[in-house]
Parts: structure tokens; sequence; C-alpha cells
């Protein structure tokens, strides 16, 4: 047990809360991309997660029949957890990714894009998928709480640094309620509004 009882650092104490954060450096992005080169479906994984923004459960739940024969630019319907259906455009580097997964062995249309390694027809499951994600980071060099959401985090925060999505398309795109949740959810907001303190001299 890595942990004594009520240590976990990753299982918060009554009235806090640990926030996952999005990957900020584009450097460490290419690093994780490195160091899972070799591995074509935890690869896809990362770089599906990371160019959409679909939940660890709704990334997961994907099949290959779904994903198949698409090409850049087409789009997947996938069920949320709300139980509707969201349309979400793949990239070529998401279709690359698939391409190079599907080529590792026989996959059938039914069959779970993101096997577990049981020898099964199984998804890999979120905390996995969150045991990944932390491990990645951490061989990455970076420090910070990492976990599942970080992959979609990072999806929306660059769409809002690099890309100035607005917040309305965001909140749309991660199936938020309001855009104060979707401000919150990138953990940009405080530093949004520091900036704008630095951007006006009168």
């Amino acid at each position: 047990m890595p942990f004594n009882k009520g240590e976990n650092p990753h299982h918060p104490g009554p009235g806090s809360c640990i926030v996952v954060e999005p990957i900020r450096q584009k450097s460490a992005i290419k690093r994780i991309k490195k160091l899972l080169e070799d591995n074509p479906r935890d690869y896809c994984i990362f770089v599906t997660g990371i160019n959409t923004a679909y939940r660890a459960k709704e990334l997961l739940s994907l099949k290959v029949g779904q994903i198949r024969d698409l090409a850049p630019g087409d789009t997947i319907n996938v069920k949320t957890k709300t139980k509707k259906y969201r349309r979400v455009a793949l990239n070529s580097t998401v279709i690359e990714a698939v391409q190079n997964l599907l080529k590792t062995k026989k996959f059938d249309d039914d069959d779970y894009l993101f096997q577990s390694q049981r020898g099964e027809n199984r998804p890999i499951r979120v905390d996995t998928l969150s045991y990944y994600v932390k491990s990645w980071c951490k061989n990455a060099g970076l420090k910070g709480n990492f976990a599942s959401h970080t992959l979609r985090k990072t999806w929306g925060y660059w769409q809002r640094i690099e890309n100035n999505t607005p917040i309305p398309i965001l909140m749309r795109a991660f199936g938020h309620a309001t855009q104060q949740q979707t401000l919150t959810y990138l953990c940009i907001q405080e530093q949004e509004i520091n900036d704008i303190y630095m951007q006006l001299e009168l």
C-alpha cells in the first residue's frame, strides 16, 4: 500500500478538493508523444484525448467500427454521460494515430479501440487511464495534479489560449451548463483576470 490510511494525496479531505490540471506546455506534450511513440495504443489514447473534448468514459467507449473508415474532418457521434449524443470532428493527428493502432493487430468492428491488456474485448478503465496520465506527465517532468480529465482539459486550455475560442463554444463542446463552469474547468480565469490589469495603463 503506497500510502497509510487517510494519507493518499489523491483523495482530498473534507472541505477540500484537488484540481486536475491541463498540460500547459507544448514542449511537455511533445515529450509525452515521444515517450509513447513505441506504444500505439497509449499514443492513440493521448493524442485522441488532447485533440477532442471527450470525457474519459466517452473516449474509452470508442469502438473500432465507429472510427476505422473515417478521414480527417469526418465526425463521430458519442453518447455522453447525460445520455445525449455529441458530434465531434476528428483531425488528421487523431486519424493517423488510429490507423497506426489498427495496423498492430486484427480488430473487429465491435472491438473497443482502447482495449485493456487482459486479453478480452474490454476497454481500459477510467481509473487505469488516470494512472497512465499521471505516469506520462511525471515521466515528462511535469509537477502537479494530473488524471484522465487532463486530456480534455488540455484540449480546451489550448483552444482558449492559442485559438481564443469563445467560452460559449467551449461550453457547448464540453457539455457544461454555464460559462463559469467552463472557466473554472479550464483553470484559466485567474490568469486572464491578472492579464487584463497588465494590458491597459491609463
